[in-house]
């Protein structure tokens, strides 16, 4: 039977993602319980529009195609946001967490790949395809499902690679997107930990703040322009990596920039000792945080309106049983290696919520689901410095030494 294909435009699609931002908002609101287990708003908002698809799909043989163009951007802005206020002195002082927690996620990377492989032969398919169903689509995401889907169907003879790579990474984002709130609160209840309700959060507000913070105009231009300055640099940036032979995603340069051009700035600011320069500083870090929060909120809530839970029907039954069991294994592994080994204090149970997140869907979900947790429980600015240098960056290297290694051994 032939689907008819609806074409969304993108600004009726960013439009859209708006109104499903909001439905978000509001459905958490009414219920204390997704509040309590940290369910991020954006999560919320995108299932609703990604079952409205479904329905659409099923009910009335109707294939809804958002166009989405602009859900790749609002990422890059999102990271440069992230870099232009990694100081790196905190992150020097976080040297030792930052380095335990890749080795964490590099062991981690191996396990989700012999897992990955043991079920595949398990189901008589060839074992290599359980690469797709590992640590390629999941600790990946769909930018390297379809970066090494090619490599898999011409060099390797698996023809229904890409096929597999984007139903796991489907039902690992979805999985990604819940997982990570009720972590946090499973540790911080179980361990008795105390949040941090004092200080500012590094994305969003508070669930019950009562406090609005003052954004000027101009202090939202200057964060756009230091934002723009360093997707620039970052672009050329990486054209430098990649002709270096180190190909990684384009937001990982916009971080590296963002860190680059904000340090310079906070060292030029305590040289010069100006109260007005520095009062700029301040409402451009304001109108930052502003930003940051609605291009991380608008892009995974398009990120979710983008699925189309009709592309695992094919492989049905492996995909459910390998993705159940990454699931299962993540959520053991966060519980009972990562936040040991990180401290076991507050801080590290937001980064166990991030390290749920990454490991099923993306280093954006992981930046969620703390963001969520922050809200309910306070600040952990250490977690949120050590883990997207950690998963947005070294953790892709890694990534592509281990899938290189499983695929040629």
């Amino acid at each position: 039977m032939e689907v008819n294909i609806l074409p969304v435009q993108d600004f009726v699609s960013f439009t859209l993602a708006i109104i499903a931002l909001f439905a978000g908002k509001f459905i958490i609101s009414q219920y204390g319980v997704l509040q309590r287990y940290s369910i991020p708003e954006p999560v919320v908002g995108g299932f609703v529009c990604a079952a409205i698809v479904g329905i659409t799909y099923y009910g009335f043989n109707t294939q809804i195609q958002f166009d989405l163009a602009v859900r790749d951007i609002l990422l890059l802005y999102f990271f440069a946001g992230i870099g232009l206020k990694a100081d790196l002195n905190t992150l020097i002082k976080g040297g030792k967490p930052l380095l335990v927690l890749l080795l964490l996620a590099s062991v981690y990377i191996f396990l989700q790949n012999v897992l990955g492989i043991s079920v595949a032969s398990l189901f008589g398919l060839d074992p290599k395809a359980g690469l797709m169903s590992g640590s390629i689509s999941l600790t990946g995401g769909v930018g390297t499902a379809m970066a090494w889907g090619p490599t898999f169907v011409d060099d390797l003879g698996i023809a229904n690679a890409v096929e597999l790579g984007l139903a796991s990474n489907t039902l690992g984002l979805i999985a990604a997107c819940v997982v990570g709130g009720p972590i946090a609160a499973y540790l911080i209840k179980r361990h008795h930990l105390q949040g941090n309700q004092d200080n500012e959060l590094d994305i969003g507000t508070p669930h019950e703040s009562t406090k609005h913070i003052r954004v000027d105009y101009f202090g939202v231009l200057r964060a756009w322009l230091w934002l723009n300055v360093s997707l620039i640099m970052g672009y050329f940036l990486d054209i430098a990596l990649t002709e270096m032979g180190l190909k990684l995603p384009m937001f990982v340069a916009c971080l590296i920039a963002g860190i680059i051009i904000g340090n310079l700035g906070r060292a030029l600011l305590n040289k010069l000792n100006n109260p007005t320069l520095r009062g700029y500083a301040d409402d451009a870090e304001k109108g930052l945080s502003l930003i940051q929060d609605i291009c991380l909120g608008m892009f995974l809530t398009m990120a979710l309106m983008g699925l189309q839970i009709w592309e695992l029907e094919g492989s049905f039954f492996y995909i459910m049983v390998i993705i159940g069991l990454q699931v299962l294994m993540s959520v053991l592994y966060t519980v009972f290696v990562v936040f040991r080994a990180m401290g076991k204090d507050y801080e590290a149970a937001v980064i166990c919520s991030g390290f749920g997140g990454v490991t099923l869907g993306s280093t954006a979900t992981a930046i969620v689901n703390m963001t969520a947790v922050t809200q309910q429980h306070g600040a952990a600015h250490r977690a949120f410095i050590i883990l997207p240098l950690v998963c947005g960056f070294f953790i892709d290297i890694v990534n592509a030494l281990w899938i290189n290694f499983f695929a040629y051994m």
